[in-house]
Parts: C-alpha cells; sequence; structure tokens
C-alpha cells in the first residue's frame, strides 16, 4: 500500500509539474477543466471544442433522425482533398501529357489505379450525400428561421459539389470529358445576357470546342479556386449550425406562435 501511495504521489507530482510547465501552457492556455469556469474556458478556446453546438435536441443526437448526412459529406470532402492532392504529383494540365498521364496512374505508378478510383467514386458519392442531406434539412423544416441563412450557404455548397465535379470531368482529356464539357458550355452560351461572356470564360477562347485554355482554366477552378471556397464556406455552414443550435429541425415556436396556439386552444 505504502509503493502504491508513493508511486501515485510521484504521478501527481509529475501531472502538476507538466502542467504548471510553460509548454503546456503555450498549448492550453487555462486550467485544467476541473471547475465549470475553466471547462468554459477551454471550450471556447479550442476551435474543434468550439465547434460543437452549447445545447442540442434530443432528437438531432439520433443516428436515424440526421443520418450523418453533413458528416459523411465533410468526410468525403476531405477523402477527395487527400487523393487530389496524391494526383497531383503525377498528372500536368497540357492536351498533349494529360490523357496520358491520367492512364499511367492506373498502370505505372503504386496505388494510382486505387487512389483514382477512390477520388472519382467519392466524388460521385459526395453529390448524392450532399443531396440526401439537403432534402433532409428541407424534409424537416431546417430552413426556417433563424437557420434561413444557413440554409442559403447549403445551397451555395450545393452548387460548388456540382461545379467541382463539373470541372474535374474534363481533367482526365478523354473522349466523353470533352464532349461533355462542350455541351455543358454550349448550354452556358443560352443564358441570357452574360451566356456569350461565360462561354468565352469556360472555353477560354472563340473556338466552341473545349482546347488547352480550357483544360487549364477547368484544372485551376477544380484544384485551387472551388476548393478553397468551399472550404471557407464550410467553416461558416459549421460556425452557424454551432450558433443556431446545432443540426435540428424546425425551431421552437416564437412567442407570438404561442400566444395564438394558447387563443387557439380557450377558443376550442
Amino acid at each position: 500500500m505504502s509503493a502504491q501511495k508513493e508511486q501515485r504521489g510521484a504521478v501527481d507530482q509529475l501531472s502538476h509539474s507538466i502542467k504548471n510547465s510553460q509548454i503546456w501552457r503555450s498549448i492550453f492556455r487555462h486550467g485544467y477543466p476541473d471547475t465549470p469556469l475553466n471547462q468554459s474556458l477551454i471550450m471556447m478556446g479550442n476551435v474543434f471544442l468550439h465547434l460543437h453546438p452549447v445545447k442540442m435536441s434530443k432528437n438531432a443526437l439520433k443516428v436515424t433522425y440526421t443520418w450523418c448526412l453533413g458528416g459523411i459529406s465533410f468526410f468525403l470532402f476531405l477523402v477527395l482533398t487527400i487523393t487530389g492532392v496524391f494526383l497531383m504529383f503525377y498528372y500536368v494540365p497540357a492536351s498533349s501529357l494529360a490523357y496520358t498521364d491520367v492512364q499511367s496512374m492506373s498502370t505505372t505508378i503504386a496505388f494510382g489505379e486505387i487512389v483514382r478510383n477512390m477520388h472519382r467514386w467519392a466524388a460521385h458519392l459526395m453529390v448524392i450525400t450532399v443531396s440526401l442531406h439537403m432534402i433532409r434539412v428541407f424534409y424537416h423544416g431546417a430552413y426556417k428561421p433563424p437557420r434561413e441563412f444557413n440554409w442559403v450557404i447549403g445551397v451555395v455548397l450545393f452548387l460548388l459539389t456540382l461545379l467541382l465535379s463539373f470541372t474535374g470531368y474534363l481533367l482526365p482529356w478523354d473522349e466523353i470529358g470533352v464532349i461533355a464539357i462542350q455541351v455543358g458550355s454550349a448550354m452556358a452560351s443560352f443564358a441570357p445576357i452574360v451566356g456569350a461572356a461565360m462561354h468565352r470564360t469556360l472555353i477560354g477562347g472563340l473556338e466552341q470546342s473545349p482546347t488547352g485554355n480550357t483544360l487549364i482554366r477547368f484544372y485551376t477552378l477544380h484544384v485551387l479556386f472551388l476548393p478553397l471556397v468551399a472550404a471557407v464556406m464550410m467553416a461558416v455552414h459549421f460556425w452557424r449550425i454551432r450558433k443556431d443550435g446545432g443540426a435540428a429541425g424546425p425551431p421552437p415556436p416564437s412567442s407570438k406562435e404561442e400566444e395564438i396556439r394558447k387563443e387557439l386552444i380557450l377558443t376550442h
């Protein structure tokens, strides 16, 4: 017993010295979360813990309520980012090299075919999960006040997901990708007022079919501009979820709605 007490005292002393060290204080600026004040300070000072809402509805904690569609979409975005960085090491966005580079990923590069298939299937799945996520939010009425701003952010993220899939379709520089982008850019040219300018911007010139300029533009949009905008929008989306009380269904009725409900109950 005495040996255990000495060992426990040594451990407590070591833990106390670590918590009072300069390295610990540089990482954790507040004390150990053994009091409500320290718990609140650590919660507010940690970016990962701060993302979690202070309180949530019990229904929102059920897997069958949200099906984790938002979390799965974010996970697929991370998979796309990691696999996309791997593919960038072996891909050159030039019309004379793009197709050969994509083929060599599946034949000569170690794990290239696996990573490329992970990237492709994750892209397809992300379009599906984001669509289902929006359907779930709409069905549960989570777009109503005060969550209408976050609904708009979600619509923007949905459009960015479609644009990421659209721009990535041309990068293999195969026949089906070129024809698909030619059809898609031609559809954009029929937009009122800005149609012709939009078509020239997408194609990168006055040509009707994709060229090397189109490939470099789509590559820049796919690997730099769109993912950066999507990451910023996701951060805003997560922040608004926290501020709005977590992922939940329709918000509680307002005081005016409660008064109307009470009047209806009294009249009946």
